[in-house]
C-alpha cells in the first residue's frame, strides 16, 4: 500500500507498530461492518451477487472522473453513482454511513488507486477479498506513473492520473473487461463501447496538445493551488508550479510562499490559478506576497483538478472537465 504525505510515520519503529495497526485495525472494523450488514450468503470471494429481479447492476464509484468513465462504458446496462461530487477534495474524503450503504449495496466498486482516497484505500483493497472491486490504475505499471521522493518510504506515486488523456484512456479495455465479469452477456458490448470511449479520449488528448503548443513557450506555465498537475505537465509540455505538494492535506510553510512568490516575480507571470477542490484563499498569500514585490497577479479559474464540474453541465464529464482545463489556460496564458 502506498503511504500519503499525510501518513508519514516519523521513525521505523512508528511506521511498522503505531501506523500500520492503527490503520488495519480501522479497516478490519469497517469491512466487518459492511460484510455483517449485507451480501450473498456464502458468496465467494469476488463473486458477484445476483442483481434483484428487474433491477440494473448497482456501481459505486469513488471519484466522478471514474464515475464518468464506467457510465460511458455501460450506458443504461447499469446505474452508477459516485460518492465523491462536484467539488469534494478526495484527499480529504470520508465516506459518510449513506456511503458505506451505497458500497455494501453496490453489484461493483471501482476507485481511482495510487492513494488518492487515502485511508479508504487500504479498507477498499479489504473488501475486494468479499466483493469485486477494482482501481483504474491496477495496470499501470511504475514507468507509467510519476515517481515522487518522501522520507520514510521506498516509493510513493502521484495519484492525478486523469489529466494525461492517453494515460486515463489506456485503463479503459481494463475497466470494460472488469464489467464484463459483472454480466458475461454484455462483455461484447462492454469492450466495443470501451473502444469507441478510448477512441473519443485519444482525440482529445491530440487536440490537448495542438492547443497547449500554441501557448508561447515562455508563456507556458501555470501556477496552481495544488500540485495535481505533474501528468498533465509531462504529456503536454507546460512547467507547473505549485503551493501545495500532491495531497492538500500537506501544510504550507512560510518557505513554500516565498519561494513561489520568487518565481512569479522573477518570470513575470500575471495569474495564479485556483482549483475547484481547493480553498482560493491559500493563494492569497503568495498574491500578498507579489504585491510588497511591486508585482501584480490575479488568481484566475477554477481549474478542475480533483473533481468534475457541476452535473448535468458540460463541465460534469470528464471530457468536459479537461476541455475547460485547456480552453481557460489558452485563454489565460497567452
Amino acid at each position: 500500500m502506498l503511504v500519503s504525505r499525510l501518513e508519514l510515520p516519523r521513525n521505523k519503529e512508528e511506521m511498522n507498530y503505531k501506523h500500520w495497526i492503527r490503520v488495519d485495525l480501522l479497516a478490519i472494523i469497517f469491512v466487518l461492518l459492511l460484510s455483517s450488514c449485507g451480501g450473498a450468503e456464502g458468496s465467494k470471494p469476488n463473486e458477484v451477487a445476483s442483481s434483484k429481479e428487474g433491477k440494473k447492476p448497482l456501481i459505486v464509484t469513488t471519484t466522478g472522473m471514474v464515475g464518468d468513465m464506467v457510465s460511458e462504458i455501460v450506458g443504461d446496462k447499469a446505474e452508477v453513482i459516485s460518492l465523491m461530487g462536484p467539488g469534494v477534495d478526495p484527499h480529504y474524503y470520508k465516506a459518510s454511513q449513506g456511503d458505506l450503504k451505497k458500497i455494501r449495496n453496490a453489484d461493483m466498486v471501482f476507485y481511482n488507486g495510487i492513494f488518492l482516497e487515502g485511508k479508504m484505500e487500504g479498507i477498499l483493497e479489504k473488501l475486494a477479498k468479499s466483493k469485486p472491486v477494482y482501481a483504474v490504475s491496477e495496470k499501470m505499471g511504475d514507468a507509467e506513473l510519476i515517481k515522487m521522493t518522501g522520507e520514510g518510504v521506498e516509493a510513493q506515486y502521484d495519484p492525478h492520473i486523469w489529466h494525461d488523456t492517453k494515460l486515463w484512456a489506456s485503463s479503459i479495455p481494463n475497466v470494460a473487461s472488469r464489467l464484463g465479469e459483472l454480466n458475461p452477456k454484455l462483455a461484447e458490448d462492454f469492450a466495443k463501447s470501451g473502444q469507441r470511449l478510448q477512441d473519443k479520449y485519444m482525440k482529445l488528448h491530440a487536440e490537448t496538445k495542438r492547443k497547449i503548443s500554441e501557448i508561447p513557450q515562455e508563456s507556458r506555465i501555470m501556477v496552481t493551488s495544488h500540485d495535481a498537475f505533474s501528468y498533465f505537465a509531462r504529456a503536454y509540455d507546460i512547467e507547473v508550479a505549485a503551493l501545495q505538494g500532491i495531497s492538500t492535506v500537506t501544510e504550507f510553510g512560510l518557505k513554500d510562499v516565498t519561494d513561489l512568490v520568487d518565481l512569479i516575480v522573477s518570470r513575470k507571470i500575471k495569474a495564479v490559478f485556483a482549483e475547484s477542490s481547493v480553498d482560493p484563499k491559500h493563494l492569497q498569500a503568495v498574491v500578498e506576497g507579489c504585491k510588497k514585490k511591486k508585482h501584480a497577479v490575479e488568481v484566475k479559474g477554477p481549474l478542475l483538478s480533483d473533481a468534475l464540474g457541476e452535473a448535468g453541465t458540460p463541465n460534469g464529464t470528464y471530457e468536459g472537465m479537461i476541455r475547460h482545463n485547456v480552453n481557460f489556460l489558452a485563454e489565460a496564458l497567452k
